[in-house]
């Protein structure tokens, strides 16, 4: 492969599955050009890269557009070999991509549908994502990461939680984490908080709230029409 590595991240900042990619270079100190999308009216070049899904995150490696955020973090994983995010065990780096699975289907999507949905859908919801959680504090216990000492694959996937749960709550007006149910969950998210590479990488929380409390006003309308 050729020293020269031009790399692009087409993201939007309110996107959590975007900011995994950002820690994710930022850990392996890869050098990127950001490019702020739009994901209202989608330009051409983001279509370009992402013409399945036309979703953001697409990362662009010397040309090569690469979709989806699990993908994504596989990819530069195997590409920049510094500050390893998949352990080198097969049995262990096929248990740190069953957690990743697990993250994302039975936390990220409930936790997602409970910004769209109301009354006893939310509740179920609401449920599943509690649930999600408690097992993952089981898996995590006595362990300062997933990934044992050092942030891995399944820190980044889940890391959002960190920022957007709060959020999250608060603009659905739900409460889905318990502290005291989850202690070693909570010390988790201090402890990665404290990453320097994760610190100085965070979206403004008010930015945040704003961002989701004008999208959930915005879907309201529309259900009216």
């Amino acid at each position: 492969m050729s020293n020269v590595q031009e790399v692009k991240l087409l993201g939007a900042w309110p996107s959590p599955f975007v900011q995994r990619i950002k820690w994710a270079l930022n850990l392996k100190g890869v050098e990127y050009e950001y490019l702020e999308q739009d994901l209202i009216n989608k330009g051409t070049f983001l279509v370009q890269c992402n013409p399945v899904h036309k979703k953001v995150p697409v990362l662009i490696h010397n040309d090569r557009p690469i979709a989806e955020s699990l993908i994504i973090l596989e990819y530069l994983d195997e590409t920049w070999k510094n500050c390893p995010l998949l352990p080198q065990d097969p049995y262990q780096r096929a248990m740190a991509r069953f957690w990743a699975k697990f993250v994302e289907d039975k936390f990220t999507e409930p936790i997602r549908q409970v910004l769209f949905v109301d009354g006893e859908n939310q509740e179920k919801e609401v449920k599943k994502a509690k649930d999600a959680l408690e097992t993952l504090e089981g898996e995590l216990k006595g362990k300062k990461f997933f990934g044992g000492e050092s942030v891995g694959f399944v820190d980044i996937v889940l890391g959002f939680i960190s920022i957007w749960l709060e959020v999250i709550e608060e603009v659905a007006c739900v409460k889905v984490f318990d502290s005291q149910k989850c202690p070693s969950l909570a010390k988790w998210m201090e402890d990665f908080l404290e990453i320097k590479e994760i610190k100085e990488n965070l979206p403004e929380r008010e930015n945040l709230v704003y961002f989701y409390k004008i999208g959930q006003f915005k879907l309201a309308m529309a259900a009216k029409k």
